[in-house]
């Protein structure tokens, strides 16, 4: 006889004082860290009516802590209104619409403010707990590097400015920028900013627009000691110009046709060297070359540089290939050379053969194809409420991707706060920090004129918890 391994449940009528989001008690004590509730409150104050009950950045901040827990639009905010004994009082749907129609009837302003508020939020988290290997300010050991990458979020109606994306596909495509994670550090999102469904991922002018927004999130100190990534998306002229005028360091992807392929045919074998994986071990069937040297002379420029735009790429641009056999059965393309996948990228960062004074070529590679943890990133975002944008208009839209900012950021800010360097739960993406740790359920005790919250016995990472609340309390 066949018995049924686990005990049969059946629904009790009766009720306890439970919360069901318990390890979200770690967000709201590094949101007290951080001092974001009245920094958010302060930029949106010109938007509270003279007989508000509610704060509008307390409602933001509420809006952003459901999408944080798992939510995907406004409504999700009946989750965080429904514990009021871990979130205090939430505004209803009502106000909270109203809110969001606002801010987004004066986004030219409503839009910098939060931002702004963003950003000194950040510094002050920063200042706390630095989320990246290195010393803040040197480019030795701590340099950051912001990834740019535009991605396509689908529209299921017709919605404003929503249209055909270059995937064939129908919606929006949004730039994004990131803080590479690093190491140490948690992949946070410096800016999102949402373009109508036909922008070209080629776009010059929204590649320094973001790049613009997402410096001005990063503390002070920091903004000298930038990388920046992207894809082939972002290897024009005009923005590698805006790049290095910055005196900024650049590792962008670069077509391997035309010049390139001139370059590869010319150069000799002697000059391909070994390529290394990250761990820093060879990478079998695959290497690497600078093809500086072999590359053709440009032709003079026919186009008017004040009308145009710069007509060369910048004097100190190097173009670095990779060249590894493709897997069984991968197709080749008309960019392969000899039966070799040839991928390029152009960077400005300077070469040392042997390492003593700067990078070496197959470590530039590898920090390029790092890039790649961007699409990790918009993948979490996806997780965290950029999947579908909730609205029609298209202001309201541009305001839920501060929202999923604010989102990305208290979750980040949380791991960073309260894990140390060396924890992997400080790595962990939305989706798992969510399953583990915000989403188990607690018991409510009020004892001693104290509220208490008790955690099951026996969840397997009741001590990551633990040890996260007593970090927070003594960072």
């Amino acid at each position: 006889m066949n018995r049924n391994p686990s005990p049969s449940l059946v629904l009790d009528s009766v009720r306890e004082s439970l919360v069901s989001s318990s390890g979200a008690l770690l967000i709201g004590q590094a949101v007290r860290l951080a001092a974001l509730r009245p920094a958010l409150s302060r930029a949106l104050g010109p938007w509270r009516g003279q007989r508000a009950v509610h704060d509008p950045g307390k409602v933001l901040l509420d809006v952003a802590m459901a999408v944080a827990l798992g939510g995907d639009c406004l409504a999700d905010v009946a989750v965080v209104r429904a514990q009021p004994q871990v979130f205090g009082p939430v505004a209803s749907d009502p106000i909270v619409s109203r809110l969001i129609a606002a801010l987004a009837a004066d986004i030219e302003v409503s839009l910098p403010a939060i931002r702004a508020a963003r950003a000194r939020t950040r510094s002050l988290v920063w200042a706390r707990r630095r989320p990246l290997a290195g010393t803040a300010g040197r480019r030795e050991g701590g340099q950051v590097i912001v990834d740019l990458d535009a991605t396509l979020v689908t529209a299921h109606s017709e919605k404003q400015n929503a249209g055909p994306t270059y995937k064939k596909g129908f919606g929006f495509s949004p730039m994004c920028a990131f803080v590479d994670h690093g190491e140490h550090g948690t992949g946070e999102v410096l800016a999102l900013d949402l373009r109508p469904g036909s922008a070209s991922p080629f776009n010059s002018a929204d590649h320094i627009a973001c790049l613009d927004a997402a410096l001005a999130q990063l503390p002070e100190i920091e903004r000298g000691q930038v990388l920046v990534r992207t894809d082939a998306g972002g290897g024009s002229k005009a923005f590698l110009h805006y790049v290095t005028d910055l005196g900024l360091e650049y590792s962008v992807g670069f077509p391997a046709h035309g010049p390139v392929q001139a370059a590869i045919e010319a150069i000799p074998a002697s000059a391909w060297g070994e390529s290394i994986d990250g761990d820093g071990q060879p990478r079998d069937g695959a290497q690497v070359a600078d093809l500086t040297a072999w590359m053709p002379t440009p032709t003079a420029p026919t186009r008017s540089p004040a009308r145009f735009g710069p007509q060369h790429w910048p004097d100190t641009m190097r173009v670095i290939a990779r060249r590894e056999r493709p897997h069984p059965g991968a197709q080749l393309r008309l960019t392969d050379h000899d039966g070799w996948r040839i991928t390029c990228f152009a960077t400005n960062t300077p070469i040392d053969q042997t390492a003593n004074n700067g990078w070496a070529l197959a470590d530039l590679e590898v920090r390029h194809r790092q890039r790649a943890r961007a699409e990790d990133r918009i993948r979490a975002l996806k997780d965290t409420g950029m999947r579908n944008l909730p609205f029609h208009g298209y202001a309201q839209n541009q305001i839920w991707l501060e929202i999923v900012s604010l989102a990305a950021d208290l979750l980040a800010w949380t791991q960073t706060l309260a894990f140390a360097d060396h924890e992997p739960a400080r790595r962990w993406e939305p989706k798992r920090l969510r399953l583990r740790l915000l989403s188990v359920a607690g018991r409510i005790v009020c004892t001693g004129r104290r509220r208490q919250l008790r955690l099951p016995r026996g969840w397997p990472w009741n001590h990551l918890i633990d040890t996260g609340w007593a970090q927070l309390h003594n960072t």
